[in-house]
């Protein structure tokens, strides 16, 4: 019998690995994706719980004049700081969780792809079907971040060591995809894309 709601599958990899550059390619074949950390960036922007929590955990020099969320004192509060940011995110992933289950309720195609860089670290793979694992050497990815986000490599190698090592995620992960130089990624991801489809029919 087929899937009558869709698969949920995870996608993942450490900072710079190149997982939303994947997750694109997996869009222009129609999947829909959800990016977990977009959300809870967004949410930790709005969200009042969230919020309060802040406040009364950090005061009100984690707000600019306007009342904002200055998210650059936030990361350098919890970042770095295990036991911080695991009680933040114990506040935000929740909050996400409950999102992401109305957004895939909402969803016809037979899989979704759920997007999360902490998607091993916060426990919520155990929600998916499936989980992707995206890997790239990891100069590479240093060099990437670097590039992009401005941050210095000190910054980066820091948030490295708060996420799980790539063995680690293989070790749990269903599919890998290797982002590399000499890597064929959109032919990794449509091979990757047919072997879910071909399980969401068999509705395993």
């Amino acid at each position: 019998m087929a899937q009558t709601s869709p698969l949920i599958v995870g996608i993942t990899g450490g900072i710079g690995s190149g997982k939303t550059t994947a997750a694109k390619v997996f869009e222009k074949l129609g999947v829909p994706i959800y990016i977990a950390d977009d959300k809870a960036r967004m949410l930790t922007a709005e969200n009042e719980q969230i919020l309060s929590y802040i406040r009364e955990t950090y005061g009100d020099e984690m707000f600019d004049d306007n009342g904002a969320l200055n998210r650059k004192a936030l990361g350098e509060a919890v970042f770095g700081n295990k036991e911080r940011l695991d009680a933040l995110n114990k506040v935000i992933h929740p909050l996400v969780a409950q999102d992401f289950k109305s957004w895939v309720a909402e969803q016809s195609f037979p899989y979704v792809l759920k997007e999360a860089a902490v998607l091993f670290e916060s426990g919520t793979y155990t929600d998916c079907n499936y989980v992707i694992l995206v890997v790239a050497p990891r100069e590479s990815r240093i060099e990437r971040v670097m590039k992009r986000s401005g941050l210095s490599r000190e910054d980066i190698e820091n948030r490295m060591q708060h996420q799980w090592s790539d063995e680690d995620k293989m070790a749990l992960s269903d599919f890998v995809i290797y982002n590399g130089d000499e890597n064929d990624l959109i032919s990794q991801i449509y091979d990757i894309h047919e072997d879910i489809k071909r399980l969401s029919n068999t509705g395993s």
